[in-house]
């Protein structure tokens, strides 16, 4: 007998500065309201689902408290947590969090996962942080590494419902690492939030492959690694900046089970087939059989490959 885990992706439209907290929670009640009635047990939402996109800004230190979270749930996000608990449905929600770690404040991009009784199970820091710290001329702002640092947690796997359940956060999702570790974790379904820019100023070229190369990587990625994947975008033109939506589900044969049609609020819901982990394995990757991870040392001792020579210069 074939074992199902319903999941909804939450995709949500733009959230403008001006929302407040309370606003966008109620948006995102409401999205996980339409998931239950639709039967899912597991939903998630974007990254930084709680705010806008503010790297996008270049902000000085006492502009940016706002859009963080210092405690989760905390009064605001509280209701979010009671909607689980009522509606008896998980989640996984992407938000910008400040911690005391260390003897001094942390910043990270971050993701929570909470069970259908409303409590934290777990939670996940971005690993692949980009952009970078100082605005550059001539190209969209993206500042993501001047407000967070690079998660800390590794890449976790928690227990939802019998099912094991990985996450991650927009550029982790382009990694194969991530994957690949969430995989070796024993994570079977693997929940990403993600806001992406449809304007890429640095090549111009590409910017008609923005969905191809949105998709690309996790379907290649659910494919390698057997996994289900389940991806919210925010979308839409939010604060004058246009973010692609493609909110998806993905199979472990690397096909798209299910996707948003809109750059609105929308929730897409698909009833995984978790024994389709057991047959792909079956049929391509039978880890254990076939790896050869005594030959991928340099995949931890190397970031990238080495420089080469022009070899037209003798």
């Amino acid at each position: 007998m074939n074992r199902y885990l319903t999941l909804a992706v939450c995709q949500t439209g733009a959230i403008q500065r001006s929302a407040t907290r309370a606003e966008t929670v109620g948006r995102l009640v409401h999205l996980l309201e339409r998931a239950a009635a639709a039967g899912a047990e597991l939903a998630v939402f974007p990254e930084m689902a709680l705010t806008t996109f503010f790297p996008r800004w270049s902000l000085e230190a006492g502009e940016i408290d706002e859009f963080y979270e210092t405690r989760m749930p905390g009064p605001q996000t509280q209701p979010l947590f009671d909607a689980a608990r009522r509606l008896k449905i998980g989640f996984a929600l992407g938000y910008a969090e400040l911690v005391e770690e260390h003897g001094g404040p942390r910043r990270f991009n971050s993701t929570v996962l909470v069970g259908a009784d409303g409590e934290e199970i777990g939670r996940y820091r971005k690993m692949h942080v980009p952009g970078g710290e100082v605005a550059e001329a001539g190209v969209t702002t993206h500042l993501e590494r001047r407000y967070f640092e690079p998660g800390n947690l590794g890449f976790p796997v928690y227990a939802y419902r019998g099912v094991r359940i990985g996450l991650a956060l927009c550029s982790d999702r382009r990694w194969p690492e991530t994957y690949r570790m969430l995989c070796l974790n024993g994570a079977q379904v693997v929940l990403i939030g993600y806001n992406t820019p449809v304007v890429l100023d640095e090549a111009p070229a590409l910017a008609h492959l923005r969905m191809f190369h949105n998709h690309l990587p996790m379907q290649a990625g659910a494919y390698q690694n057997t996994v289900w994947v389940a991806a919210a975008a925010k979308a839409g033109l939010e604060d004058g900046q246009a973010l692609i939506g493609g909110s998806c589900i993905i199979a472990p044969t690397g096909e798209i089970a299910a996707l948003a049609l809109s750059i609105e609020d929308e929730v897409v819901v698909h009833r995984a087939d978790l024994e389709l982990i057991a047959t792909c394995q079956r049929v391509n990757f039978d880890f254990a059989r076939y790896r050869r991870p005594e030959e991928y040392a340099l995949i931890s001792q190397r970031a990238g490959p080495p420089e080469t020579r022009n070899e037209s210069n003798h």
